[in-house]
Order: structure tokens, then sequence, then C-alpha cells
């Protein structure tokens, strides 16, 4: 499911202003598919990303935005493709390794806050944060819009547990007559 990203966009944190930076970002056409086998969807036919970045003052950073996107699914009930739109919050802090490693002793601290996710030598990947998002906000069972399930009406009749239990029921009590 999780195919290898070629779509990277790294950011320096000690590069960035006190006051932060807007980000919006549009993978092109080849990074879409690449993210679709990554997210396990036909398609990502439209998507975008508006980021904003912003320093802590410790060598760490915070990146809060929304992405806005549409994956081509199958209807689990009529397994039709069908887009289904994507409108997902992003809040996600970033610290290097040795200061995440001090303040939590190797344990995660499970009442808490999430702990920040590590830097890679003082940099952080835009692509992978939007990739990880995306593949979280995919709907595990999509249904399209109007798409009800309807079983064959025949299969409810002989073949329902109901049914067996009803006609076991009806041989329990021709025995006690």
């Amino acid at each position: 499911m999780h195919a290898e990203l070629t779509w990277k966009f790294p950011v320096a944190v000690a590069e960035l202003a006190e006051a932060g930076k807007d980000f919006e970002l549009t993978p092109d056409k080849t990074a879409r598919e690449v993210l679709a086998r990554h997210a396990g969807v036909n398609a990502v036919p439209h998507l975008t990303a508006n980021l904003r970045l912003t320093p802590d003052g410790r060598g760490g950073a915070t990146v809060e935005g929304t992405l806005r996107a549409a994956v081509t699914q199958n209807c689990v009930v009529t397994l039709e493709p069908f887009d289904n739109p994507i409108e997902e919050n992003i809040s996600l802090r970033f610290a290097p390794r040795e200061m995440i490693e001090q303040a939590t002793d190797g344990l995660a601290d499970l009442s808490g806050d999430d702990p920040p996710d590590p830097l890679v030598n003082g940099t952080l990947d835009l692509a992978a944060v939007i990739a990880e998002f995306l593949a979280l906000a995919v709907d595990p069972y999509p249904r399209k819009p109007g798409a009800v399930f309807r079983p064959p009406a025949d299969a409810l009749a002989k073949d329902s547990p109901f049914a067996v239990l009803g006609q076991l029921k009806g041989r329990a009590s021709d025995k006690k007559s």
C-alpha cells in the first residue's frame, strides 16, 4: 500500500524567519499517482495543501494548515469508482531528535500531547507530512453518495440465520407433540 514517495519538499528550520512562512503545495500528476499508491486509492485527481511553518525558537517548528483533495475510490456497495472529497486539518510539531529523547527518556507519555516528530538534519519534509495526512484521511469503507445496500430477497428468506433458527424451533416443537 505505501509506495516510495518521490515527491519531496524539504524545509530547513534554521532558514525560517522568526515569523514563519506560508506554503501552498500542489503536487504534479506524477507525484499524485505515487500519492495514490501510497494512500491505497485509485487516483488523486486534485490535492492542495496550505501550510504555515513556524519555528519554535528551540530548533523545532510547528506545521499547521489544511489539506484539500479528492481521491478516487471504489464504492463498497456498488464497486463503482467515484471521487471522494477530503478536507483535513494539519497540526504537527517537529523537534531535533536529541531534544525528543531528553524530554521523553525513551518513554511515551500516553496522557499528554503527542511528542514532536523528529527533524532529520534540521530539516522536515512537507511533502511527507501531506502524504501522511492524506493516507490517514482516506475513508477505508467509501460509499458513493446515494448508494444503498439491498441484499437479494431470496437470500434473506431461506439462508437467513433467523430462518434456520425458526426451522430448528419448528422441529423442536414437533418432537414435543
